[in-house]
């Protein structure tokens, strides 16, 4: 069961000068503590020691990447509210994946991408910060991925800006009416696809210091580089170690360029995105020893950033807050040597298998317009043109992919919504019944999900756990505490709300946590 706890506080402190707010994809509590002892003592461990440290924040979804996690975070609200349910949602009508915060009418800077936050349907801790502020404040958001970046910077923020995938440019959308400056000469001066065929990505320490690793692969370390060949360069680049050192310098400038935190009783705030996910080595090389590298490196850009922030502001006027995404993508598909039950489950052959075994029952026809992710979108104007029963049918299409290898369970959108257990909970909190297919899908661990709808086909390797998600709150007057007891994520939104005295995102479900005067 989940539960808010009060935590003890010396004294209602006054309002901070800024909040800095910290989103790393897939940073786990249990690699916190593993490799503690390998942080300096102003990155991490400020953050562990100093401030509230609670271990399993618990987002009660079932979400799979940053733009959705980093929606819920903010907004503290599921994506049936927010409206974000995934990066990438499929759009019956083009008939192919879209993103949920594209936007033709929004121009982009630095891109070609058109996009905005007017896709996320509530407000969000930046959004109020940016109201309460009046105009007066700065708020501004800094991330390798554009959606996320969106999200942070919020509906009413100064800019959201991210690397974007073409021609690694710093970019941001037409959205924002303030681009900073000290980007745009950063891209004309010193643009990433001039610097990153010169980058080496290598281990920061010695590999003997890094634990659990394998006395052949410390041997071998590790060397990564970004040549101009690979067409993914820029998308690798940001699943790298390397990028959170780019975002920290930008972070930094920010700071120092846009008086952040000197706006008089203002309170100003920056949000940053980092990574602390699997490398995707074009190789598919990658492994343990790079991800242990990849926290002792942020550790490293997080206590640069906290410096910054000390000389600029001062942490005693700062409030600091740093959180995961609540997920972890272990794309590593195990040797069949191993003997570990698999199989690959195709997208594209549950698609015609459904639709032919529909076509048996109602003749020939395409029933079945994708199935996209774990979700089947049906063609209900067909169905119903050959007298089929719109309920009835659903219920015939999941009976019959529920039989197929590799699928565990399925579901309809009303099996989910009439639900009252548990599992139909985590189902409701996952989705955006507005845009979501018809029936859901659950893959059988262990297997690979092919998703062969686009180029390059990519595969998925199924795994049900879920890691324990830190939060790390660092403010005035709040005691050092280390919280073992599940927390709900939405609670975080309100929480850094209650904590500066403004009002909650309009979204917000959950009551704040309580801190003890």
């Amino acid at each position: 069961m989940t539960i808010n706890v009060v935590v003890a506080a010396d004294h209602t402190p006054g309002r901070p000068k800024l909040v800095v707010g910290i989103v790393v994809d897939q940073l786990r509590s249990d690699y916190l503590d593993y490799l503690r002892d390998l942080f300096g003592e102003k990155g991490f461990r400020r953050l562990m020691e100093n401030g509230v440290y609670v271990k399993d924040l618990e987002l009660n979804a079932d979400i799979k990447d940053p733009v959705a996690a980093t929606a819920l975070l903010y907004s503290g609200a599921y994506p049936k509210t927010n409206g974000i349910p995934a990066k990438e949602i499929y759009s019956p009508t083009l008939s192919k994946g879209v993103l949920p915060l594209e936007d033709k009418g929004s121009m982009g800077n630095f891109t070609q991408e058109s996009l905005s936050p007017a896709g996320l349907r509530v407000s969000t801790i930046s959004d109020e910060i940016a109201i309460d502020g009046a105009g007066f404040n700065s708020v501004y958001a800094i991330s390798p991925d554009a959606q996320q970046a969106l999200i942070m910077a919020g509906h009413a923020g100064n800019c959201g800006v991210w690397i974007n995938d073409a021609d690694g440019q710093w970019s941001s959308t037409a959205y924002y009416r303030d681009f900073p400056q000290f980007l745009s000469h950063r891209n004309r001066t010193m643009p990433l696809r001039q610097r990153l065929d010169t980058l080496r990505w290598v281990p920061a320490l010695p590999t003997e210091r890094y634990p659990g690793i394998s006395l052949i692969r410390k041997s071998e370390g590790f060397r990564h580089s970004f040549g101009k060949a690979d067409r993914d360069i820029f998308k690798r680049f940001k699943t790298s170690a390397p990028v959170n050192t780019e975002v920290t310098d930008v972070a930094i400038h920010a700071l120092r360029d846009l008086s952040l935190g000197k706006h008089r009783d203002a309170v100003d705030m920056l949000s940053v995105g980092y990574t602390a996910a699997p490398f995707d080595s074009p190789k598919g090389d990658a492994g343990e020893l790079e991800l242990e590298d990849t926290y002792v490196r942020l550790d490293s850009q997080i206590a640069r950033l906290l410096e910054e922030v000390d000389r600029q502001v001062g942490l005693s006027n700062s409030v600091i807050f740093l959180t995961s995404t609540g997920y972890y993508n272990d794309a590593t598909i195990t040797d069949p040597k191993y003997r570990i039950p698999t199989g690959d489950v195709t997208l594209r052959r549950i698609e015609s298998l459904l639709n032919s075994y529909l076509s048996a029952k109602y003749g020939n026809g395409d029933y079945v317009k994708r199935v996209h992710g774990n979700q089947v979108y049906l063609d209900r104007q067909a169905l119903e043109a050959r007298g089929a029963k719109w309920e009835t049918a659903g219920n015939e299409a999941r009976d019959f992919i529920i039989r197929m290898s590799g699928i565990s369970d399925a579901r309809t959108l009303s099996d989910i919504l009439s639900d009252p257990s548990p599992t139909g909970a985590l189902l409701r909190n996952s989705i955006d019944p507005k845009t979501s297919g018809d029936i859901f899908l659950t893959y059988t661990p262990g297997w690979n999900v092919v998703d062969d709808n686009g180029y390059p086909t990519i595969s998925i390797p199924q795994r049900t756990s879920t890691p324990p998600t830190p939060f790390l709150l660092l403010a005035p007057g709040i005691k050092p505490q280390t919280i073992m007891t599940p927390v709900d994520a939405t609670a975080i939104a309100p929480t850094i709300t209650s904590t500066i005295h403004i009002r909650a995102p309009n979204g917000a479900g959950d009551r704040p946590i309580v801190f003890q005067k």
